[in-house]
């Protein structure tokens, strides 16, 4: 079993930035692919950034490329979602996902997942 907790949600202005985070306890840290997931009111949760055990490789959904980035530190069993950038269209629940490492990389049906962290930014 794996346990996920996120944090680091809140209100931010349009073009401003925050910094998720996701701690994990349970399974080895370093056998699991970490995602990061979100659901908007109204609509289906849809894939953010995924990134892979080492940390070496990272994918992202277009609509986030080149202004979100995710990473980890496997020592602190963390993975972080640095967003740069927020637009009003970012507004959503983000919850961090895990996945055993063998299947990544992959933008759906993980195994684990958190409670999740509202962001909300204003235009």
């Amino acid at each position: 079993q794996v346990q996920l907790v996120e944090s680091g949600g809140g209100l931010v202005q349009a073009g401003g930035s925050l910094r998720l985070s996701c701690a994990a306890s349970g399974r080895t840290f370093r056998s699991l692919a970490m995602g990061w997931f979100r659901q908007a009111p109204g609509k289906e949760r849809e894939f953010v950034a995924t990134i892979s055990w080492s940390g070496g490789t990272t994918y992202y959904a277009d609509s986030v490329k080149g202004r979100f980035t995710m990473s980890r530190d496997n020592a602190k069993k963390t993975v972080f979602l640095q967003m740069n950038l927020l637009k009003p269209e970012d507004t959503a629940v983000y919850y961090c996902a895990a996945d055993p490492a063998d299947r990544f990389p992959r933008r759906s049906d993980y195994d684990y997942w958190g409670q999740g962290t509202q962001v909300t930014v204003s235009s």
